[in-house]
């Protein structure tokens, strides 16, 4: 227990599972919290007399991969303590244990508890809250794939829009000397929550040892040559990061790539909220994959290439040679069925390279994960033979095999197995011819089974005995079996093992010594086998550089073939990539909602933004459920698809770069924050109109409703009157605010579309056609009904509604000339703004309770 107390303080902050026998346990605050997160009986051990009964549970060892991956899933670190021996190297000593392995969210590499389509980012953040201007140096790795990036970010709200983008599973931050190792400490205001936290010193963070790590870690002269010179934060999150590492593998060397830089501003930016209302990678009600971009477009057959095209969608270009390039690959690839279809063959039963090659790396990878890695690197040179004659660039990198990767491959196959056992430890790893003492070993393994075979029949004639049987027990060893009725048969040197209620069991001393030199050459032969398969390992290792390049272009084709299959499955089109702002698209679909149709056909959509004689900005209104927010997101969709080098779900498209993607769709409150609806609206609202260029695309749905009517409506107009006058971003701004269709008299970038409906006798049809016009009308009564409001609810609704349409009007004023804040009044001007309430007809008779609801 003392032993256990000593190494807790060393890992505080993690569940320290401490081996005794065949079980991992855990004490004191540990116990209780294991047994709560795995539903764990809870039991007690006596500490000594000083302390008494702690509270104790515990996992069996051989189920600890499966228990740890669920800790780790619920944001714990574990330490694990194991036994080094099997009995104590001291008379009455105790067995020798140590921390083997620190396992936290960020550095898990087991298989187990990875998610196969998602990287699963280990972040390190340190700030300079010194300079004039605060300013963040953020590295993050994946160390089951190797990747290694860093970056320099202005701000905490950027730093905290990057760590929301990459779903960062750990971050390490320098919090100073005051934070013990583990602890999350106090969690600072840019770190998302749900991350799980890890406080550090400040030293390993710092310029001079972060670059001494590095140097020694990647045996450079300069980081120059990887960006890092000039990014003295970066370089500093990249030696906090290594130092992390280091510390909870002990022992071992991570085998990551050097470092690359890369910033923001090089990809088209979505922001946290963007990628959210755009259901990008999860649905943006439950969370799931199913519903979202992703699960609509995803055809690929590999663990690396999905992973590549969830950063492709994080992650869309800005460069048009980049974009172009993939579009003519899946040109190349919509033109040739029959190549799809033999590359789609060929990647289906490729194993995950990146990840197996890491395991390699780390020294934990299983006989059977050297197996799968030769069978993925076989396919290259076939893969290779397929793309012989291909053009495009992207195809044409998978024609050259590395020649090391070949030599690997046929040493793989050369040297283990085709079905290894799961065990290493218990020889049937490695082939015959490899090693002269193992089949040395082998050898005299076979000649003394031989004589084993032929000791039963030898048996059977030296005594009689017809139904004598040689038999082998796992803790017993090798024995002659004799039935109860011929048990008074056998000879005087026969030695009675043990006695049964149907059989007597025997060993001869000529059989035991046999036995123990078989055993002792079997233990021999698997220890041999062990070492060999180690240095193979560690071969491996070495090449995982290689086989991580191999494995990122065979990601990439994987991608390039799984958007072709799209393509010619779902009748995409290739967008045409225009210089300036010009938006137009022909017959426009969703690529989501189109699939999840049941029994109807979805209604395609045109759209013409920022070109000459086009507004700029669309006022969009229509009623309720008619799908102005399903276009709005269509349109988002369809430009961020163009941007990753995606077909597009349309009959044609014409699109310009965009640098950013904003959206305010959907009504969400942020209750933690102690933000409502309205403000979380607002914010976001904000940070549109202070980061909006007029290369952005901006989509609005319905702001201004969580206010009172008049306060809204002057919070959309000003809204759009910026949009279209200062920022002259191209956007779609849907409302229910007829009233801004005004908006289209006054600025003539601006232009007024409807989602049509038809008016029946008793029902409304939703057309879902998007055409020229401002609708005068929501329907918001009908769609009440629709929704299932009882009949006198509504039929009171509509009573009120005739009162307020009859007796009152919302109207702008300003001269029908005015253009821009003139034409709403001057913001100085003391009197009331020009959105006002007008009364219609006679004056009323003085209403009743009911009535002033209007």
């Amino acid at each position: 227990m003392r032993h256990y107390v000593e190494l807790k303080r060393q890992h505080p902050g993690r569940l320290l599972l401490y081996r005794l026998g065949d079980f991992f346990e855990c004490f004191f605050e540990d116990a209780i919290t294991a047994s709560r997160e795995l539903e764990l009986a809870l039991t007690g051990k006596e500490a000594g007399r000083g302390i008494g009964r702690v509270p104790m549970a515990g996992i069996p060892h051989h189920a600890a991969e499966r228990y740890c991956g669920l800790l780790v899933a619920r944001g714990h670190g574990i330490a694990l303590c194991d036994q080094l021996e099997a009995s104590p190297s001291q008379q009455g000593g105790l067995i020798r244990r140590e921390v083997t392995r620190v396992i936290t969210p960020g550095t898990v590499i087991e298989e187990a508890m990875l998610t196969a389509r998602r990287n699963n980012w280990l972040a390190a953040v340190v700030g300079d809250d010194d300079a004039r201007t605060p300013c963040w140096g953020l590295a993050i790795a994946d160390i089951s794939t190797g990747e290694f990036q860093a970056t320099q970010l202005p701000d905490s709200a950027e730093l905290q829009q990057e760590l929301l983008r990459l779903g960062v599973a750990e971050l390490v931050w320098a919090a100073g000397a005051e934070a013990g190792g583990g602890s999350e400490a106090r969690r600072p205001g840019w770190c998302p929550a749900g991350i799980a936290l890890t406080a550090s010193g400040c030293t390993p963070f710092t310029a001079a040892a972060a670059l001494a790590r590095l140097l020694d870690r990647f045996q450079l002269a300069s980081v120059d040559g990887l960006g890092l010179g000039s990014l003295p934060l970066a370089l500093g999150a990249c030696g906090g990061l290594l130092s992390y590492l280091d510390s909870t593998r002990p022992g071992t060397t991570v085998p990551l790539a050097m470092p690359t830089t890369y910033q923001r501003s090089q990809y088209l930016v979505l922001d946290h909220q963007t990628a959210r209302n755009l259901e990008l990678t999860q649905t943006q009600r439950d969370g799931l994959l199913q519903g979202s971009l992703l699960w609509a477009i995803d055809r690929t057959v590999t663990a690396m290439g999905g992973r590549s095209l969830r950063r492709w969608l994080q992650q869309p270009l800005l460069e048009r040679e980049a974009i172009e390039q993939r579009q003519d690959s899946i040109a190349e690839l919509l033109g040739n069925s029959e190549l799809r279809l033999c590359l789609r063959r060929l990647l289906r039963p490729m194993g995950d390279l990146e990840r197996l090659a890491g395991r390699a790396g780390a020294g934990t990878a299983s006989a059977r994960d050297l197996v799968a890695l030769a069978d993925g690197l076989e396919r290259l040179p076939r893969l290779a033979g397929h793309l012989a004659d291909s053009i495009s660039p992207h195809l044409a990198a998978l024609r050259c095999v590395e020649p090391d990767l070949l030599s690997l491959t046929r040493r793989l196959r050369e040297t283990l197995t085709p079905t290894p056992p799961l065990s290493l430890s218990e020889g049937g790893l490695i082939l015959d011819g490899v090693d002269e003492t193992l089949d040395d070993l082998r050898d005299r393994i076979d000649g003394d089974e031989v004589w084993l075979r032929d000791l039963e029949q030898r048996e059977r004639q030296a005594t009689g005995i017809s139904n004598l049987k040689l038999c082998l027990h796992r803790s017993f060893g090798y024995f002659l079996s004799v039935s109860k009725a011929k048990a008074g048969q056998v000879p005087d040197h026969y030695i009675r093992r043990q006695t049964l209620a149907n059989e007597e069991r025997f060993v001869t001393p000529e059989l035991k010594e046999r036995e123990g030199r078989i055993l002792s050459l079997r233990r021999r032969t698997a220890q041999l086998e062990y070492e060999l398969f180690c240095r193979l390992r560690e071969e491996v290792g070495l090449a995982a550089e290689a086989i991580r390049r191999a494995a990122v272009r065979v990601a990439r084709l994987d991608v390039l073939v799984g958007l072709a299959e799209l393509a010619a499955t779902q009748h995409y089109c290739r967008p045409t990539l225009l210089e300036g702002r010009a938006m137009e698209i022909v017959a426009g679909r969703h690529p989501v909602v189109e699939q999840t149709l049941v029994g109807g056909q979805f209604s395609a959509n045109d759209l013409h933004l920022g070109e000459a004689g086009r507004p700029d900005l669309m006022v969009l209104t229509g009623p309720n459920a008619s799908g102005k927010s399903c276009y709005l997101r269509q349109t988002g969709l369809l430009q961020l698809l163009s941007q990753i080098g995606s077909y597009v779900p349309a009959e044609r498209a014409q699109l310009s770069l965009c640098d950013r993607i904003f959206t305010r769709v959907g009504a969400v409150d942020d209750l933690a924050a102690g933000q409502s609806t309205f403000m979380v609206e607002m914010t976001e609202t904000a940070n549109i109109l202070h980061h909006a260029s007029s290369n952005s695309l901006v989509l609005l749905d319905e702001i201004g409703r969580g206010t009172a009517t008049f306060d809204g409506l002057s919070i959309a107009w000003a809204v759009a009157e910026d949009l279209a006058e200062r920022i002259r971003a191209r956007t779609v701004f849907a409302t229910h605010y007829h009233e801004l269709n005004e908006l289209a008299t006054q600025l003539s970038n601006v232009a007024n579309f409807q989602v049509t409906v038809l008016e029946q006798e008793d029902r409304l049809v939703f057309m879902h056609r998007v055409r020229a016009g401002g609708a005068d009308r929501s329907y918001g009564i009908e769609a009440a009904r629709l929704a299932g409001l009882p009949s006198d609810v509504v039929l009171r609704a509509r009573q009120v509604l005739g009162r307020i349409e009859a007796n009152s009007r919302i109207a702008v004023d300003g001269e029908p000339e005015a253009v821009g804040p003139e034409a709403v009044g001057s913001p100085a001007d003391p009197s009331p703004r020009s959105l006002r309430q007008r009364g219609k007809g006679k004056k009323a008779a003085k209403p009743t309770a009911a009535d002033r609801v209007a």
